[in-house]
Formats: structure tokens, C-alpha cells, sequence
């Protein structure tokens, strides 16, 4: 068995071509794709964030929004970029919105990736101290976040506060129980997926990662699975971890399939590079017939590692057909393997 949801990039573009035209469309949609991919028994509603872009940015506001619409489904990220957060407003802003969802926020983080702008969190307040790089500074604040979603108070009371206070040092509220077990880490190597392993955050691997092997892209992504998994279990953790991946997977049944992704599943992995330094593995997309689809899908030796398939839905097409993209992969395919 898996858990199944969507990820969401919640793009928009004011163009006639689009169904997604404006911040308020992708922002509405995503409420109502969540709600109609609950309807469907999927598992969860993820969204990616960005900033400086025609995306979605702002998460908590979706989020709390999505929690108060729908019941089961759990709501979460793929991911936020640490570089841009104050730990301590995170904090309470998470606490906001897996209070009103009833505990089915799953908060996905990562040091982020190269963005709109040049050093973007800069313009937000942030920047690295001496000697750091960004992505320490990105983990530096999830640490702190890890720290503070323990619940431990720290902060000393005013003697004089405007309302009572509880005995002893003060914590950011709301308090959420249990979200500090629903945090994950969006790792783009080998390193960082045992470093969050060590800090007892779930996985998220996503569609690429540090090319370390030169092997297949799912290869390599199980590889990183068994490091995260084994470095779990060395820091002697009590709980058993989250891991999911995500894939851009299309069941080709019907002629729109055909005509929008018809010759998506056609090529393999890609190599480019994130930056100068840094060479990266992008994995195949799936777009096939139910049965062609079955088989590709049972080789993904990643998918197979993973408890957790997050699948890549193109939201400018409309919730409609996202919710049909989302039907298919849940009717035709997910019980031939064995997900369902």
C-alpha cells in the first residue's frame, strides 16, 4: 500500500491559452483540486512554493484554506525554502494551520534551489552569517524550527504582562502536538537525506537530485532511500520514517491524454546543471496506455522504496482535468500495483 496525493506548482500565466490566469485563480483551484482529489480517495494535497514567480508562494494562507474545506487529506509541501523563513513565525504559523486541519499538515522544507532572483531571500532580511554558505543558512533556520516545534518554553515572561501568563518560560502559540513528527526534508543528495535522517525529519525526494553515480535517476533516488533509511535507523529513532517521492505520471485513456502527453513518457532521465558546480539528474516523466504504464512503473526502483507518491499534476490545464489525471493513475493503475 501507498499513500497517493497530488503536487501542485500552482502556476499562472494571463495568457487565453491557460485555465489558471491569475494569483486568484491558482490560489482557488488548488482549494478545489484538494477537495475533488479527497473525493477521490487520494492521500494528499501537496504544493510547491516559490517566490518572485507566477506561482504559488505564501503556503500557510492555502493550507489553513484547504484544512477548513476538506477532512481526510492530508495537506502539506513540496517544499518551502528555508532560506526564506523566520523559524519562530513558521512556527506559529504552522501550528495555525495543522490546528484546523486536525493534525494532517505534513510540512515539507528544504534549503531551496536556484530561484527568480539573484539571492532573493536578501530582500526578505535573511542572509548567511560569517562562513556560511545559503543552504547552511537554509538548514541553520530549519534546526532552529525543529527546536522550537519540540514545545519547550524559552522565552521570559514579562512580570507585568497585559494577560496572566502560565508558570515558567514561554513558547510561540499555537502549539501543535505532533508536527514536529510531520516535518520532512526535500533532499537533493545522499548527504543531506542522512543528515535529515539524524534529525529525525521524513524524506522528500523529488523528479531530481545530485547526479552522484551517473546511474539511472531511480536508481540512484533508491540508493538515497536505503542511506536516509539506514542513517534512521543508526540514530536509534523511535518511529518508523516517511519517504515519498514524486513522478510525473500520465494514463493515457482518453484522446486528450493522447494529445497533451501522448509523447511525454518517450525520452529518459536528463543531466543539466543547477548551478556551475553542481551536476543534476532529472527523471523521466510516465505517459503511457494503463498496461505499458503498469509495467514502466514496477521497474522504478524508487517508487518501490518510497511509502509515499506525490504525482506532478499539470494545474493549468483546470481542476477538471487535474482531477482526471489524478482518477486515472488511482482507477487503472495504482491497484494493478499493488498501491492500492
Amino acid at each position: 500500500m501507498k499513500k497517493i496525493g497530488f503536487l501542485s506548482f500552482g502556476h499562472w500565466t494571463p495568457s487565453a491559452q491557460s485555465a489558471t490566469r491569475s494569483a486568484a485563480d491558482a490560489l482557488l483551484q488548488s482549494i478545489d483540486l484538494a477537495v475533488a482529489a479527497e473525493e477521490l480517495g487520494a492521500d494528499g494535497a501537496y504544493f510547491r512554493v516559490h517566490h518572485f514567480a507566477r506561482q504559488l508562494s505564501a503556503p500557510f494562507p492555502l493550507l489553513a484554506a484547504v484544512a477548513a474545506r476538506t477532512n481526510k487529506i492530508e495537506i502539506g509541501t513540496g517544499v518551502i525554502d528555508m532560506r526564506y523563513e523566520n523559524p519562530l513565525y513558521m512556527a506559529e504559523d504552522a501550528g495555525v494551520a495543522d490546528l484546523i486541519s486536525g493534525g494532517r499538515l505534513q510540512l515539507g522544507l528544504s534549503r531551496g534551489s536556484p530561484e527568480q532572483v539573484i539571492e532573493g531571500w536578501r530582500y526578505f532580511g535573511y542572509g548567511p552569517q560569517e562562513g556560511e554558505s545559503d543552504a547552511d543558512m537554509g538548514r541553520r533556520h530549519t534546526e532552529a524550527l525543529l527546536e522550537v516545534l519540540k514545545g519547550e518554553g524559552f522565552a521570559k515572561p514579562n512580570p507585568q504582562p497585559m494577560f496572566p501568563n502560565p508558570p515558567g518560560l514561554l513558547r510561540p502559540e499555537p502549539f501543535s502536538s505532533g508536527l514536529r513528527e510531520r516535518i520532512w526534508w526535500g533532499s537533493g543528495s545522499d548527504a543531506t537525506a542522512v543528515w535529515a535522517a539524524k534529525l529525525g525529519m521524513n524524506l522528500q525526494s523529488s523528479t531530481l537530485k545530485d547526479d552522484e553515480t551517473g546511474e539511472p535517476f531511480h536508481i540512484q533516488q533508491a540508493k538515497q532511500i536505503r542511506a536516509y533509511r539506514a542513517a534512521w535507523r543508526e540514530a536509534g529513532h523511535q518511529r518508523e520514517p516517511r519517504v515519498s517521492v514524486s513522478r510525473s505520471i500520465f494514463a493515457l485513456v482518453s484522446e486528450q491524454d493522447r494529445a497533451w502527453f501522448g509523447s511525454s513518457g518517450q525520452g529518459g532521465d536528463q543531466i543539466g546543471y543547477l548551478d556551475e558546480k553542481t551536476r543534476a539528474i532529472f527523471g523521466r516523466s510516465y505517459a503511457a496506455e494503463p498496461e505499458k504504464l503498469i509495467a514502466q512503473l514496477a521497474k522504478d526502483e524508487a517508487i518501490a522504496e518510497a511509502d509515499t507518491l506525490l504525482l506532478t499534476i499539470p494545474n493549468q490545464l483546470g481542476v477538471a482535468y487535474c482531477t482526471h489525471v489524478l482518477e486515472a493513475i488511482l482507477k487503472y493503475v495504482a491497484p494493478e500495483l499493488g498501491w492500492r
